[in-house]
Formats: structure tokens, sequence, C-alpha cells
């Protein structure tokens, strides 16, 4: 070959190998991970829940999120599912199991939403978008779907505040907080804490580890033996669980009324609690609008669209900046509420509430 024809070949070459990195990056997705091509066929997508010691995940999330999928993706679809049980590191290796089964997308609501980053980037850099799911989990994460976090620690404070009135002035408040690895707890208390700070004096205050009832029921029989049980004029509890190991310390310490103590979630049993006068209030944050959000982001990125096209908004994480999101809009749940809602999807039957130990109080309540 003449060194005319062996200039040619190599600039032919070159642009040959250019243009395949081209194509190559442009495979990529923004968030580093390689572009799936247009689905053929029935869509997969996982489904990591955190826990199952809070009812509301086998019993709504789950199902609310799978039937969505299937209504958007077609009955073909297959929605791969796993629960943590409260265990950052089977989370972990549960996101492994979903990069191995090469689903389309995934949903993850993180127990620990700092140690999830390094399996997000994993997902992500497979080219498997993860929407965040309840909790803001960081690393690389294409959606973000939640309630209002913020707004449900000012409606818990707001609630009891109201609920105290005079009696605000006359003792102090316990504060349970949920898990520091949960960047919600720091929201709800956030929230609380705007509403309470300067308006009710905080005796005690807890970070609760991994939001378990029993940690909550041993912290607030410290907080009695500290403050006394004729100084606590109520308790801001950031979720129902803990609620319901609060009220047995206190039981257990022989208060002869209980202080007005708040929740979030509104689980069965803090409704039944409700009707009961044990617990003051909870959250109701309808679970519908949340789980559908999940499903329409998962489906839209699995097919290979974006975010934008379903979001509404868009929030930062520690990690990332401008995420699509969609936020729902929480409500308090007190007695006077739980009418309002029994027997709508992502709540309870007036059948499951009103159980035989209930019958008095649902009548009293007008649950008929």
């Amino acid at each position: 070959m003449n060194a005319h024809l062996r200039r040619a070949a190599v600039a032919a070459a070159a642009v040959s190998m250019a243009l395949g990195m081209a194509a190559c990056g442009s495979a990529k997705e923004a968030g580093g991970g390689e572009k799936k091509a247009d689905k053929k066929g029935p869509l997969t997508i996982g489904l990591l829940l955190p826990e199952n010691q809070t009812a509301r995940y086998e019993r709504f999330d789950r199902p609310l999120i799978e039937k969505k999928i299937k209504e958007l993706a077609g009955a073909n679809a297959v929605v791969l599912y796993e629960n943590a049980k409260q265990d950052a590191s089977v989370q972990q290796q549960q996101v492994d199991t979903m990069i191995t089964k090469k689903v389309d997308a995934l949903i993850v609501d993180a127990v620990d939403a700092k140690s999830i980053a390094s399996s997000v980037k994993k997902a992500t850099d497979k080219g498997i978008p993860v929407v965040a799911y309840d909790r803001l989990a960081e690393g690389p994460i294409r959606a973000y779907t939640s309630v209002d976090n913020e707004r449900v620690g000012k409606i818990q404070g707001e609630s009891l505040l109201k609920e105290l009135g005079d009696n605000a002035s006359k003792g102090k408040i316990v504060m349970m907080n949920g898990a520091i690895t949960d960047p919600n707890a720091k929201m709800y208390k956030d929230g609380a804490h705007s509403v309470l700070d300067g308006k009710v004096e905080i005796g005690k205050e807890y970070d609760t580890k991994e939001w378990k009832p029993e940690n909550a029921n041993e912290n607030m029989k410290g907080a009695i033996s500290s403050l006394g049980k004729d100084n606590i004029v109520g308790v801001y509890s950031a979720n129902d669980g803990m609620a319901g190991g609060i009220i047995t310390a206190m039981r257990s310490a022989g208060f002869d009324k209980l202080p007005p103590v708040t929740g979030q979630d509104a689980e069965l049993s803090a409704v039944q609690r409700i009707l009961s006068d044990e617990q003051f209030m909870s959250v109701y944050k309808p679970y519908k609008p949340e789980a559908d959000a999940a499903a329409e982001l998962a489906v839209a990125l699995a097919q290979g669209k974006g975010a934008e096209t379903v979001s509404k908004t868009t929030v930062d994480s520690g990690t990332q900046k401008k995420i699509p999101s969609i936020i729902v809009t929480p409500f308090a749940l007190t007695k006077a509420d739980v009418g309002k809602y029994v027997g709508q999807e992502g709540f309870f039957t007036k059948d499951e509430i009103c159980t035989a130990k209930y019958q008095a109080q649902c009548a009293a309540a007008g649950l008929k």
C-alpha cells in the first residue's frame, strides 16, 4: 500500500472509531448509566420495600403499586418484590439481585437513605433507572415520590398544640423522633419544631433507633423517670408504631389520664386507639396517589421516557440536584376524621376497624 492510501486508511479508521465512541456516548444516560434500547415485550419492574413492621407496606403500598404498574404496562408486566425487613445490608443484596435479573426499572424505599447510594449507582451504571419511594435515597436516582414530609411534622405539631390548649404552659412534652438513618425523620422533626418551639417546653427528645416501638417504649420509660409523670402534658410521636410503645410505657407507669399522643401512618391499631381515646391523632397519608406516582414514574423510565413527562416538581438530595418528583399532601386524622376515610382505597374498611372490641367506640364515632 502506498503512503497516500495508508494515510487514507488511517483517517477512515479514526473517523470510524470516533463515530463508534460517539454512539457509545449517546447510549449513556445523563446519570451515567447505559441507556436501554426501546423495550420489546413485557416490562419487568423491581420493587424493594424497607420493612414489614409497619402494616402499610404489605397492606397498601405493595398491592397498589403492583396494580398500577399492570394498568399502565399491561397485565403481562412483571413486578419482582422483596422486603428488607429493616436491614440495610439485605436491601443492598436485593438491589444486586434485581440487577442480575435485569429489571427495566427499580422502585426503592430505602432502609438507610445514605448507605443505599452505592447500590443505586450500581443499578444506574447498568442502565436501570431507580425511583426513590417515600424516602429520598441518595445516589443517582432518576425520580422521587413521597408525601410532603415537613408538612407531616407541622400537622402533628399543630394538632398537639391545639389539643393542649392552656395545658401547653403547665408542663413539658416529650419528642419521640424517628431514626436518624431516615431522611424523612429529619423533615418530620424540622416541621414539628417549626410549630412547637417557643410554644411548649420540650422536656426530653429522642431519635429512635430503627423506628422500633420497643425502643420508643424504653425511651419513654426514661423520660417518665427523668421528668415525672405529672409533669408530662403531651407526647410528640413521629409515627403510630412508636406511639403504641409510648402508650404502653405510660400505662405501665400508672398515668391516671393519658396525655395527647401524636402519630403517623393511620395504622389500623392506631385508628382503633384514636377511637378509644388512647392516641390523640395520626397523619393519614393517601397511599394510592403516592403508589400510583411511583408506578407512573417507573413505567415511564422503563419505557425510555423521561421522568419529567410525569413529575410536577423537583427536589434536591444530599448527592443529586433537581430530581423529578411528585409530592402528595397529607392530612390530620383525629376521631372526628375517621368517618371521612373509612372504605376509601388505601384506608381500612368499617369491618376491619370495628371489631367486637371496638363496637361501642365505633358507634360513638358514628361508624355504624
